[in-house]
């Protein structure tokens, strides 16, 4: 007790010692030494200088403005295009995709002929037939033996699309009433089918007006207005058909469309399409297909088919696929396609070819697209048969019995 009381009198008597003395001056580097040191450390000094600069560009520009005010400037607002989706194909472009580059616009080329540069072909009786690209010249024909007009009473029943074929109660066939007459001369007999008509209104137009009447037309289901193509057609004396999509190998990436007749489809297919392709027009005496390689191999499929067509007494028309199936009311087999090759040389190569087999064996049936050069060619050709000993016939003329 005595120590601890001693210990704290020692402490109040130097607290008032100190009490009484003035204080003692402080030197700048005893306050700021410590930060001074800390200061003198590198990554310090490098820090604070970078700030120092700052601070002076800072003041600088706060000061006096933006140094590059003056100076012309642009504002452009950037924006990623956006692609436009494009629709799905309807029936139509699907039946035509892979051949629209085909056709041409014979408007525009009547205005500069031979754009292709193509060589002209002289015909051995004198006639010209000129390249891909360049107009059709042949003539325009008068139409002096239209047929008769469609529809013809008996030969029609309602269909969920429009009317369908039908035999009619007096036994009357479409095969037969729709068809181009016909009197054989003698002569060995060519028939020539051209079709894919309806897509191009000018290239349609040149093959009905230029064409002689006995040429026979066929017509794409999908096409527009195709009533009244028909009707033309029969005006100017053609005979005309409507052609059928059916399957082709390499479906779907190669799709003749919406109601194309599928090989694996069966009769049940047959029967849900058929009577909207049959039903788009009244005034054809047959059909044609459109492909087909996989349909017409099978039986189900294409039996259904051709077992319809008897019952409605329509005619079919294969272009050699289906060489040896029989069926429908009557039935022809193609034996040239003449223009898988376009240009006038190689035609009138295919369209001698069918001469040739018809002076063989008595006749020949021969058909092509609705190229420009095509129905050039054919109308070229068609002039000249009967000075070659040869008779020009409807393809009517070539079906039999089915």
């Amino acid at each position: 007790m005595f120590a601890v009381v001693s210990m704290f009198a020692k402490r109040q008597s130097a607290l008032a010692a100190a009490a009484g003395r003035p204080p003692q001056p402080r030197s700048l580097k005893g306050a700021f030494g410590p930060v001074l040191a800390f200061l003198r450390r590198p990554p310090v000094a490098v820090a604070g200088a970078a700030a120092l600069l700052f601070g002076a560009v800072a003041l600088f520009v706060a000061v006096l403005g933006d140094p590059s005010a003056g100076l012309p400037s642009a504002r452009v607002d950037l924006k990623r295009e956006v692609r436009a989706v494009a629709p799905p194909p309807t029936g139509l472009e699907a039946f035509t995709a892979g051949m629209t580059g085909a056709y041409q616009d014979l408007a525009a080329a009547e205005a500069t002929p031979g754009a292709t540069g193509e060589a002209t072909l002289t015909l051995p009786d004198g006639a010209t037939v000129a390249g891909a690209g360049a107009a059709i010249t042949a003539p325009r024909l008068a139409a002096s033996s239209p047929l008769v007009q469609a529809p013809i009473a008996g030969l029609s029943e309602p269909g969920p699309s429009g009317a369908l074929p039908v035999i009619a109660a007096d036994g009357r066939v479409p095969a037969q009433a729709y068809a181009r007459p016909f009197r054989a001369n003698g002569k060995p007999r060519v028939a020539m089918i051209v079709g894919g008509l309806g897509l191009n209104a000018v290239t349609t137009r040149a093959a009905i007006e230029r064409l002689p009447p006995e040429i026979t037309l066929s017509f794409v289901p999908y096409a527009e207005g195709l009533q009244g193509w028909i009707d033309l057609a029969r005006a100017h004396g053609h005979e005309v058909m409507i052609e059928i999509p059916m399957e082709p190998t390499g479906y779907p990436d190669n799709d003749p469309g919406p109601y194309t007749l599928l090989a694996s489809g069966g009769a049940a297919d047959v029967e849900a399409k058929l009577p909207w392709l049959l039903g788009r027009v009244t005034g054809y005496f047959g059909v044609m297909n459109y492909l087909g390689d996989r349909f017409m191999a099978s039986d189900a499929g294409f039996s259904a088919f051709m077992s319809e067509l008897r019952r409605r007494g329509v005619a079919f028309v294969d272009d050699g696929l289906a060489r040896r199936r029989p069926g429908a009311w009557s039935r022809a087999t193609v034996d040239h396609v003449v223009d898988e090759t376009q240009s006038p040389t190689a035609i009138m190569g295919r369209l001698t070819a069918v001469e040739a087999l018809a002076k063989q064996r008595g006749a020949a049936l021969g058909t092509g697209f609705g190229y420009p050069v095509t129905v050039e060619a054919v109308a070229r050709w068609a002039a000249g048969l009967d000075a070659r000993g040869l008779q020009l016939a409807p393809a009517s003329a070539l079906t039999r019995s089915g």
